[in-house]
């Protein structure tokens, strides 16, 4: 009898995750990206990879498994497509190297990993989840963070893995325009350079439970130097969760999203000003980063699965699956 009702519970259980609500949304990077500047064969590549990078994701969360399940599962995706500027396909630092960052966060209980400039882990996505879930720390940088990696398990590898001919080209211009520049640094807000600072990966989502989550991964900007870390590995700038709010995951041009303080500031205005999901998310990426000069958007859900993926660059590489299992893969301003 005590069995049949545990097995009875228990198929109680499973058949209430099946029912609940889950979402998924994903971006592949901001920036200039316009019909113009892509090919049709470009154009269905982006889209192929962010939506199998979708049912990648949302596999996990159909089968009820926790959310950071499902966000490494895409994220990894994405990292190992040379589409992306994350993992395989980073873009190079000055100095021709490939410098990672990543960072992901628990809505529930508002955990969180981190590692940055790290040169060796294949999977950046998977080194911050292991501080997330297998260090007292938030945040772990450099050698140190290589070092945890290679205790917890990854294998590294060599920092020629990373390497891409279509980055290297892109370094060599940047470098070109940076050295005939008098000030090295004025190209850092010089808008003809948007597509050396764009490229991120990230995924927020609802899973089974009630909970959500966010990832980010990204290789930084192209010829980036003295060890410059953008927003992406920083909790309340690049990423953010908070099931009392909402999930963020944001790509653009780092220094903004940290000066802003945008990810943290979208939830803060739903928590506190009660702003839905839609209001606070572009409120935060028109009313104040742009103005303030900020290029790039973010991806955003809440609690209820309500999804937002507002920008204020030409385009966008983004995708979702809704709670209703609507899946939808965008690129372009006007979609």
């Amino acid at each position: 009898m005590c069995l049949a009702a545990s097995s009875l519970t228990t198929m109680a259980v499973a058949q209430t995750n099946v029912q609940n609500k889950i979402a998924i949304a994903i971006h592949g990077g901001a920036g200039t990206i316009t019909r113009a500047n892509l090919t049709e064969e470009q154009e269905a590549a982006y889209k192929n990879a962010i939506s199998a990078a979708l049912d990648l994701g949302y596999a996990q969360l159909k089968a009820g498994n926790d959310g950071l399940d499902a966000i490494e599962a895409a994220i990894v995706y994405l990292e190992d497509s040379p589409l992306f500027n994350a993992g395989i396909g980073a873009v190079y630092t000055y100095d021709g190297m490939h410098e990672l960052d990543a960072s992901v966060m628990r809505g529930d209980t508002l955990q969180a990993g981190a590692i940055s400039s790290v040169t060796n882990v294949k999977n950046p996505i998977k080194a911050a989840r292991l501080v997330l879930e297998n260090s007292v720390h938030v945040m772990l940088s450099g050698k140190g963070a290589e070092q945890f990696a290679d205790e917890q398990g990854l294998v590294p590898v060599d920092n020629s893995v990373f390497n891409t001919q279509r980055r290297l080209e892109a370094l060599q211009r940047a470098k070109k325009r940076i050295d005939e520049n008098e000030n090295k640094n004025a190209f850092l807000d010089n808008a003809e350079f948007n597509d050396f600072k764009f490229g991120t990966v990230g995924v927020v989502v609802l899973d089974a439970n009630g909970n959500i989550a966010a990832g980010t991964s990204t290789g930084g900007m192209t010829a980036k130097r003295y060890g410059r870390v953008g927003d992406s590995p920083i909790i309340g700038a690049g990423t953010y969760a908070d099931n009392r709010s909402c999930a963020v995951s944001a790509t653009g041009h780092g220094e903004y999203f940290i000066r802003y303080n945008v990810a943290a500031d979208i939830c803060a205005r739903m928590k506190y000003q009660g702003l839905s999901l839609e209001t606070a998310a572009n409120t935060v990426i028109h009313g104040v980063l742009l103005p303030a000069g900020g290029d790039g958007g973010v991806i955003a859900i809440d609690a209820a699965g309500n999804i937002a993926m507002p920008f204020n660059s030409e385009g966008m590489y983004r995708g979702s699956i809704d709670t209703n299992g609507n899946k939808t893969v965008l690129i372009y301003k006007d979609e």
